[in-house]
């Protein structure tokens, strides 16, 4: 009987199935699309319908419709596992208990911790009155699902307690915070709370705002959820599950700062708005943004931290092939504010929104010709190289040297020879390969940590670790580790390492075919083979120099058997 995995596979073509996504145009009897993975200009990403596969050749990333959904929409493999069981018509009868440990439990927490929220905010009076000085209407709030923590010390906990949900999972699911003293207290008090949605619209996590009322100036104004399993702040963005459709049709996203800008503008009709969720801003997000929009309008605090904040923004969004423009609000501190006093003046600024390059020339070199006397000015005009050279593409980037150019009233030719010698603001890989990112494990690790972490993961997704019974041999001890923690249930560890590796496979875990199992299998061995010839020749040469001919021997004779 085939597995719930290979009967979605079957019932969902691929094709049919990415043109959701991506737009496939044929190439032969295959289809090609932009990469939806990294900034490229000519497709290389194919997929194939014999195969039932995809593969870009510009990045290397590739596999079926699991690893697409996952990588797209930053999903967990049992995630993936119901949401396409649900498209194909495919009933899961049965769920693994690491699986539902590892994610299903956490969602179920996150959801009763909403539901929990909600529930006590319409008797918090003082918070209700604040939202509504705020300029939040009922429906807004209601539509995001914005719930008030109550001042206590355990109130969620024991609710969830009551539920039957263990206090452990509670803690894991980043809800509650073990103190000193054993005490198992709320992480969220005195707070409104904002949840955080992923981009299938499940909540993941919290932003929770203290009142100002309980804000003793020894508190932060926002706690965020810590990370969890289903919860990478670096990676999500507020409000992009209520948002994206409007930019996908409109091609351009309106990234503001924090939930209430993102709220406030939203209520005001400008419904292709997005925020980051209680970090800065990243090249995950931007890649995410990129699927869906060719522009990125910003609006920064009218404040030198906010222009800091947002002219890196700028520079960042570039290289990822955005096109960015500039939303200038006068008079008002952000977004909120303006869409609170005048939502028409909102709405008529984010589709005024100005080139960025043209709005930092004008605050930079407010008097167009530059005082090469003055350090303040050129250092000005070097760092709106460097934001220049961050482009992407070589004909927005040869557009901005000509127009700074004639902006500056100096020759195009000096502007061109300065610009060479500066170093990009943001440095990312223009040609087509994968955006190097410190957030990024996978790129990270080695092809063959690659070949070994898809080899574990086919057997977590199967579960069954006796799979790789006659292979295990070529693990090294720390991989012989993750399987037996894997194989006892386990998905983390007292080891912070050790658990960023097991998230990778787990959230990259997929059945492999017989015949890609076969391939990986063989490069493992061939990669051992070829390391352990090159250990025993070294080994060898050190036996000779001192002249052990009884352990030359031995070396030779296993040398032997590898050739």
């Amino acid at each position: 009987m085939d597995s719930p995995i290979q009967t979605i596979k079957d019932k969902l073509d691929v094709v049919t199935f990415l043109k959701s996504y991506l737009e496939l145009t044929p190439a032969g009897k295959n289809f090609k699309a932009r990469c939806p993975f990294h900034n490229e200009k000519t497709p290389s990403f194919m997929v194939s319908p014999d195969r039932q596969s995809w593969r870009c050749f510009g990045c290397g990333v590739g596999g079926d419709v699991f690893s697409f959904i996952m990588k797209y929409e930053n999903m967990e493999f049992g995630e993936a596992l119901k949401v396409l069981a649900e498209k194909a018509g495919v009933e899961l009868k049965r769920i693994q208990p690491q699986e539902y440990k590892a994610f299903g439990l956490l969602y179920e927490l996150q959801e009763e911790a909403k539901n929990y929220f909600i529930a006590q905010l319409p008797g918090a009076e003082l918070t209700k009155k604040y939202l509504s000085e705020r300029g939040l209407a009922k429906q807004t709030i209601d539509e995001f699902e914005i719930g008030w923590a109550p001042n206590e010390p355990d109130g969620l906990v024991m609710h969830l307690i009551k539920k039957g949900y263990d206090v452990n999972d509670i803690i894991r699911a980043g809800l509650a915070i073990k103190t000193d003293r054993g005490m198992n207290l709320d992480r969220f008090r005195g707070r409104i709370m904002f949840p955080i949605h992923n981009h299938l619209g499940k909540v993941v996590g919290f932003t929770g705002r203290i009142l100002p009322v309980f804000d003793n100036g020894e508190m932060g104004k926002y706690v965020n959820s810590p990370e969890t399993a289903i919860f990478n702040k670096s990676k999500l963005l507020y409000g992009f599950w209520k948002t994206k459709n409007i930019i996908r049709e409109t091609g351009r996203a309106f990234m503001v700062e924090g939930q209430m800008d993102f709220l406030m503008s939203y209520q005001a009709g400008v419904r292709n708005a997005l925020a980051t969720s209680g970090t800065a801003l990243t090249i995950d997000h931007l890649l995410t943004i990129r699927r869906v929009a060719e522009e990125l309008l910003l609006s920064f605090d009218n404040d030198d931290a906010g222009w800091a904040a947002g002219e890196r923004a700028i520079s960042m969004a570039e290289s990822t092939g955005l096109v960015t423009k500039i939303v200038s609000l006068s008079g008002v501190k952000d977004p909120a504010e303006l869409a609170q006093k005048d939502p028409v003046s909102l709405k008529t600024a984010v589709e005024g929104a100005e080139p960025a390059f043209k709005v930092l020339f004008k605050r930079h070199l407010p008097n167009g010709r530059i005082d090469v006397s003055s350090l303040k000015e050129m250092k000005a005009m070097r760092e709106l190289l460097g934001r220049i050279n961050s482009i992407s593409s070589p004909i927005e980037r040869d557009y901005w040297l000509k127009e700074l150019s004639v902006y500056t009233l100096l020759s195009e030719s000096i502007i061109r020879e300065e610009a060479e010698k500066i170093k990009p603001e943001i440095s990312i890989e223009r040609t087509a390969g994968p955006i190097k990112t410190e957030e990024k494990i996978e790129q990270k690790i080695s092809q063959i940590d690659r070949i070994i972490y898809a080899l574990i993961g086919h057997a977590y997704a199967k579960s069954s670790y006796d799979l790789l019974e006659d292979i295990k041999k070529y693990f090294d001890e720390s991989y012989k580790k993750l399987l037996d923690i894997l194989k006892s249930g386990k998905t983390s560890s007292d080891d912070k390492n050790v658990d960023e590796v097991l998230n990778a496979i787990i959230l990259s875990a997929r059945e492999l075919s017989p015949e890609e199992f076969e391939l990986a299998t063989l490069r493992l061995k061939e990669y051992f083979t070829k390391s352990r010839r090159a250990e025993l020749s070294r080994e060898i040469m050190e036996q000779e120099k001192l002249g052990n001919e009884s352990k030359v021997q031995e070396l030779m004779e296993e040398l032997k058997k590898l050739n």
